[in-house]
């Protein structure tokens, strides 16, 4: 895979895509080198956001309590991946498909890539840029489960693709909102215990 293949996998049903279905790195490896690595990023700007007073985190909190928060973050969101590639292994049978675990954990590992690099955003101190960026990063991830659910699950009816691709990106949505709502929920035990 060449280093401009992960922005065409935005748009393009080959472009990258291929390259994960021919090389078929294994779940542990995918894990270990790309979704720790990546997870890092939205739990370390976390803990930056909280050290630094954020105007998104309130109230302050310590760099104690950030860092707890971050670390919990981190640790859910290591789940999270895992688990949301059992749901979508799951979904394949509303579209009458069975795909692969291995192939539900690549899609699962590499559609949240936009959100996690959005995390980027908190680097500047304002709500609206880190809303903005989260937005297109939003549309960016579903590109990514629209454009990689034909070649990972070997999908060519259109149709089943498009309607796949649709249930994965609602689970999406509902994985990023419980990674949100444990945030506040983190946030809210540390400074109720202060």
């Amino acid at each position: 895979m060449t280093p401009h293949e992960p922005f065409k996998m935005l748009w393009s049903y080959s472009e990258g895509w291929t390259d994960v279905v021919r090389m078929h790195p294994t779940v542990s490896r995918t894990f270990l080198l790309y979704v720790v690595p990546m997870s890092i990023i939205p739990a370390a700007m976390i803990f930056y956001a909280g050290i630094t007073n954020h105007e998104l985190l309130t109230p302050s909190v310590t760099a104690h309590e950030a860092l707890l928060v971050a670390i919990a973050f981190f640790l859910v969101e290591l789940a999270m991946v895992p688990l949301m590639a059992a749901i979508i292994q799951q979904m394949g049978e509303l579209v009458d498909i069975r795909p692969d675990y291995h192939d539900a954990f690549m899609l699962a590992a590499i559609a949240p890539t936009p959100l996690w690099l959005g995390s980027l955003a908190l680097f500047v101190p304002s709500a609206g840029v880190v809303v903005a960026v989260m937005g297109l990063a939003w549309i960016a991830s579903a590109a990514l489960i629209y454009h990689g659910t034909p070649p990972l699950f070997s999908l060519a009816d259109h149709r089943k693709s498009r309607l796949m691709s649709h249930f994965v990106i609602g689970a999406g949505v509902m994985a990023w909102v419980a990674l949100m709502a444990v945030l506040a929920v983190m946030l809210s035990l540390i400074v109720g215990y202060r």
